[in-house]
């Protein structure tokens, strides 16, 4: 039988008035249905449905809703306040750190150690005398001045 004719006749069995009512229940059915909310409850299982492993999937979906809701909850009522706290204590320690900055004397007047900024060779980027993590605000090095 060619491909044409079954769709003939498929198309056929659609239109008959015996087809309609089934297919139109199933669909209502279908969609009429919602899934239910985690932690409401799964409905009963019955007939050939009720059976070890469809048990066990239950079980599994009712403890994924309950660990998923712990650590929901977790989430914002425990780790979003730390961030805020901890954020904070970070901005206050940061404040009072340049604070304590600006008491010091400049950067050239300070003394300078004979182990601080030690050379052996010149580093291979830019004027080889300053560190890859070099900072002009907090770091001083001048090759001239003898301790």
């Amino acid at each position: 039988m060619s491909f044409q004719r079954v769709g003939l006749r498929f198309a056929q069995q659609l239109r008959s008035p015996a087809f309609r009512p089934a297919l139109r229940s199933t669909l209502q059915r279908r969609f009429a249905s919602a899934p239910t909310p985690p932690g409401q409850g799964a409905s009963k299982l019955v007939g050939t449905a009720d059976n070890a492993f469809n048990r066990e999937r239950a079980a599994v979906k009712a403890h994924a809703a309950a660990t998923s809701d712990l650590w929901r909850r977790l989430s914002i009522y425990v780790v979003i306040p730390c961030l805020i706290l901890g954020s904070i204590n970070a901005w206050n320690l940061w404040n009072e750190h340049w604070e304590h900055w600006e008491h010091l004397p400049p950067l050239e007047e300070r003394v300078e150690y004979p182990y601080q900024n030690i050379r052996m060779k010149n580093f291979f980027w830019g004027d080889g005398d300053k560190t890859l993590f070099w900072n002009e605000k907090t770091n001083y090095h001048n090759k001239d001045k003898q301790t």
